[in-house]
């Protein structure tokens, strides 16, 4: 089993400061997942959509910059190119970012459904 990365507190913090860098750039459909009864490599999952290519990977490089601001540099990244779908692995936090037909034909949501984070509710009517 590989060792969490951060505490409990960090990692709720760093949820937060992915939430916030995805609601800057105007995600959509932005939804957190608890994780932690389903996995032992991360905590939160955290899956928005982009209206395009451009978008996703605006998103997913805005998750990036925040991250390193904070002192948290990604593990990883795969699929900023494309622009279809970008994961951004944080850690006890991992970011989706996909169009939204990408994002219905793998339905991550059922795959790793649990719980999901009530808090998470945002002001501007994005779900999640």
């Amino acid at each position: 089993m590989q060792s969490k990365r951060q505490s409990r507190g960090q990692s709720k913090s760093l949820r937060q400061l992915a939430v916030d860098a995805l609601e800057d750039l105007k995600a959509v459909d932005i939804l957190v997942l608890d994780v932690r009864e389903l996995s032992n490599f991360t905590d939160y999952m955290i899956i928005a959509s982009g209206r395009s290519a451009r978008q996703v990977a605006a998103l997913a490089e805005n998750v990036v910059v925040k991250a390193k601001q904070a002192g948290e540099p990604p593990l990883g990244v795969e699929g900023m190119r494309g622009g279809e779908w970008v994961l951004v692995d944080l850690g006890d936090v991992v970011v989706h970012v996909m169009q939204p037909d990408v994002r219905e034909f793998y339905q991550l949501e059922k795959l790793w459904s649990s719980r999901e984070v009530p808090e998470q509710k945002s002001p501007r009517g994005v779900a999640g």
